[in-house]
């Protein structure tokens, strides 16, 4: 194939849309599941503690494998690392949809984690080298982030329609013809790299430590207790992270050099995405269930809710967010945006028992979603700033890791002080539906304190990007 240089300019649009295809599979994955666990459950026979396998499975696969696998790609090659990941996730959701067991359906999962984490560890990546030009890069990192933002929002409501209108078996088998599609596409479109080579950064004591670490690190989390053996798993996992930090201080090809953090946005930006992430997803997480369990919404109705928030994302993050990260900055843009996130955020907080969608939800929805559109492609933009060009994917992993662990913290954090809530209240002999809507708005409004702090870390360590001409590529340096 032809240099990416020498090709066509439409052809590297085509590749991003390959790209966005096999990662918007991935994202609905993520949120698709939740509203079909009822119905899986009842099928497969599933206990209450084992239902949580279904999330906590892929989840621990995921992040656990992120940083690793964006480092691979920038050893053997992106395109090679993304095609395989397709291709582990698409067999793996066949799997998934033919279970029969509890066990082989979690199995599954794991295994979906996996192929999950191959994917979308170098998908950043591979589109800030494809798109090397400041306006090109802020147009397709907006496209990039409408997907990865908006799909949590559009799995909701897809899964409630696969799941009424087919069985729960279809949210795994709708996977397998776009995963087909999209290798085939991926192989043709897509330029194929070398990569540095293994001999460059094949640091494997490192790739262990830090991979058992934050697998550790989120199963620790998911599964958080007021006991012993939580206190044990986490210092375990804060032990093997600290060997691994003592390992790339030492190496000579570290996994993750250093010298990535020397750049205050590339930290900064990081930083954000944790707190950011966490206040978001246990806010949709509990959403759905306030929706479900005090208002009595069904899982089309839910999906629907969350509409306007996709609907923002997309609007937003396709092409105003691209204009306005050029004519105001990508840090004051984020600023903005983290700002709408957290005023959301706190006008949940006072959802009533009885509450009406257009009074108390829409007001919710909107923004948010204009703010994660505002947030979402400038976060990316600034997470990327200081990657090289051999750096890529390893920069791309990262932000992708620190995501799935601020997920997997912040639905820890917020799923147990609002339970802790509820059972308090209802021990008082307080009504159930009263009891749950206090459990979800302390929980919503620790949400809005994880961003306020995103926005505090936004606002005095993450500086803007210095362009000196319009059209120069983004300049690339944390050496």
């Amino acid at each position: 194939m032809t240099d990416t240089a020498r090709r066509p300019v439409d052809s590297r649009w085509l590749a991003l849309v390959v790209l966005c295809a096999g990662m918007l599979m991935i994202v609905l994955d993520q949120t698709i599941v939740n509203v079909a666990l009822p119905a899986i459950q009842a099928d497969l026979g599933f206990t209450q503690g084992g239902l949580a396998w279904i999330v906590n499975a892929y989840l621990i696969a995921f992040g656990g494998l992120l940083l690793l696998a964006g480092r691979l790609g920038d050893l053997i090659g992106h395109k090679r690392v993304f095609v395989l990941g397709l291709v582990v996730f698409t067999v793996a959701s066949l799997l998934c949809g033919l279970s029969t067991t509890p066990e082989m359906l979690i199995g599954a999962r794991f295994v979906q984690g996996v192929g999950g984490a191959l994917s979308t560890a170098v998908t950043l990546g591979m589109i800030v080298k494809m798109f090397p030009q400041p306006k090109e890069q802020a147009k397709a990192i907006g496209v990039f982030s409408f997907v990865a933002a908006a799909g949590a929002s559009i799995g909701l409501l897809l899964g409630g329609v696969l799941t009424q209108g087919l069985n729960w078996h279809w949210i795994f088998f709708v996977n397998v013809p776009i995963g087909v599609a999209a290798v085939v596409l991926a192989s043709r479109l897509i330029r194929t790299e070398a990569g540095i080579g293994l001999g460059e950064g094949a640091d494997i004591l490192g790739a262990v430590l830090v991979t058992g670490a934050v697998m550790l690190g989120v199963y620790t989390i998911v599964q958080a207790g007021p006991d012993a053996r939580t206190l044990v798993l986490g210092a375990v996992a804060v032990a093997l992270l600290v060997g691994f930090v003592v390992r790339q201080a030492k190496a000579a090809n570290p996994l993750l050099p250093l010298r990535v953090f020397r750049s205050r946005n590339v930290a900064g930006a990081n930083a954000v995405q944790v707190l950011m992430v966490a206040g978001m997803f246990g806010m949709f997480f509990l959403g759905t269930l306030y929706m479900q369990f005090v208002l009595d919404y069904d899982a089309l109705r839910i999906g629907l809710a969350f509409l306007p928030v996709a609907v923002s994302i997309g609007t937003l993050s396709v092409g105003f967010s691209a204009r306005l990260n050029a004519r105001f900055g990508e840090r004051n843009v984020l600023v903005l945006g983290l700002v709408l996130v957290f005023v959301g955020l706190l006008l949940f907080v006072r959802a009533p028992v009885d509450g009406t969608y257009l009074e108390h939800l829409l007001p919710v929805m909107l923004p948010l979603g204009i703010g994660v559109g505002l947030s979402f492609p400038a976060l990316m933009t600034l997470a990327m700033s200081g990657a090289t060009p051999d750096d890529a994917g390893l920069a791309s992993g990262l932000v992708n890791t620190t995501a799935q662990v601020g997920g997997a913290l912040g639905l820890a954090i917020l799923a147990t002080t609002s339970t802790s809530r509820t059972a308090t209240l209802l021990a008082e002999g307080v009504p159930t539906a009263q009891a749950l809507t206090s459990g979800f708005h302390l929980a919503f409004g620790i949400s809005a304190g994880l961003v306020a702090l995103a926005l505090v870390v936004a606002v005095t360590v993450v500086r803007p990007i210095a362009v000196t001409a319009t059209d120069a590529p983004r300049p690339m340096a944390f050496h």
